[in-house]
């Protein structure tokens, strides 16, 4: 699956940050399927309903991060390949592997990279 990141600039003479993300992903569905999979019994995930275990870290602002469970680099295809064979890139994680197929992973994914901070936050300033 292609991947890219686009980074826009202005809109109407306002600074602002517009992201498109090709993962070849579905946000939607991925959503539902962190719902469904109880991803949010380990993780704190914005927009999840209920999603406030304190397991895994946070998943706030995920697709401003740099690096993926502290060893890959955050590509579309390293965030699926850790969300589908989380093992295979840490051994030691407490992270399960949960059966997913290669496209719920890219769904989940999707999903995951709508979590960014607020345009025009000073979190990134």
């Amino acid at each position: 699956m292609g991947a890219c990141l686009l980074l826009a600039g202005c809109n109407a003479g306002h600074a602002t940050r517009s992201y498109l993300v090709a993962t070849g992903g579905n946000a939607q569905r991925g959503k539902a399927l962190i719902r469904g999979y109880g991803c949010g019994a380990c993780h704190v995930i914005p927009g999840i309903h209920g999603a406030v275990g304190l397991v895994g870290p946070p998943l706030f602002y995920l697709g401003e991060r740099t690096m993926i469970a502290g060893e890959l680099p955050n590509t579309p295809a390293n965030l699926a390949h850790w969300i589908e064979h989380p093992k295979s890139v840490n051994p030691k994680t407490a992270m399960p592997d949960l059966g997913l197929t290669e496209d719920q992973a890219y769904d989940i994914a999707a999903y995951l990279y709508t979590l960014r901070a607020p345009e025009g936050s000073s979190w990134l300033q």
